[in-house]
């Protein structure tokens, strides 16, 4: 059925996106990460040639995860048992989100991680300079934490489900530790993707929904800085 006229082609243009955000946890996830970014590219004074091509790498993991999203459906909606075929155009689909995604985190490594690499040892030596065992007590604190907001919400088991995600907390946690304690650039770029690794993980494996997981981050992120800080001004 053909759209009656350019404003109908709009809404449901719009109606398509929404779709997709709705129902697909990794363009939740993708969203998250742009908005991130960008307020990270926004604080950093890129110039226009670096927002574009950072712009441009946004976009493409957004578009490649929207056709995905339509390559499946209509996959479902013409091969709705399981053939080979039909999972190899899936599993293609798929190959493509991640190509875009690889694309997305070089470009991210060439364009950001020169602007980070001055400033973030600064930040770093502005907020800490600790011995290590500061990591184990944040991530105890951090543990205790998740564990009263599982109690108090009546929502998951101690140690699986539920809000907020403990693993996320953890995972951010001793990410944040090592960016404060390594003050190099590099490894705290690999530090914080492994935990984001852990993040995409369990929302995944349907453990836990992007809210849970997002939650658990910041838990960890914010106990652990608040341990580093407390030390330097009282240790």
């Amino acid at each position: 059925m053909k759209n009656r006229n350019l404003l109908e082609s709009f809404n449901r243009a719009i109606d398509g996106l929404v779709y997709c955000f709705r129902t697909q946890r990794n363009m939740r996830i993708h969203c998250l990460g742009t908005i991130l970014v960008l307020g990270l590219s926004l604080g950093l004074n890129l110039t226009k040639t670096e927002f574009l091509f950072v712009l441009w790498a946004i976009v493409f993991v957004l578009v490649t995860e929207t056709i995905n999203t339509a390559l499946e459906a209509a996959i479902d909606l013409f091969s709705p048992r399981y053939h080979p075929l039909a999972a190899v155009a899936k599993d293609v689909a798929a190959g493509a989100v991640l190509l875009a995604a690889v694309n997305a985190l070089a470009i991210g490594y060439f364009v950001l991680y020169p602007k980070l690499n001055p400033v973030l040892p600064k930040l770093i030596d502005s907020i800490i300079n600790s011995p290590a065992h500061l990591t184990l007590i944040a991530m105890g604190l951090v543990v205790f934490f998740v564990l009263v907001l599982k109690l108090s919400t009546g929502t998951g088991r101690p140690f699986s489900g539920g809000m907020p995600s403990g693993h996320a907390a953890v995972a951010f946690s001793l990410a944040t530790a090592i960016v404060m304690i390594s003050k190099d650039g590099l490894v705290a770029t690999l530090a914080l993707f492994l935990g984001l690794m852990v993040v995409q993980s369990r929302v995944e494996g349907g453990i836990h929904n992007v809210a849970e997981v997002v939650i658990g981050s910041v838990l960890g992120i914010l106990v652990t800085v608040l341990i580093f800080q407390l030390y330097q001004r009282w240790g």
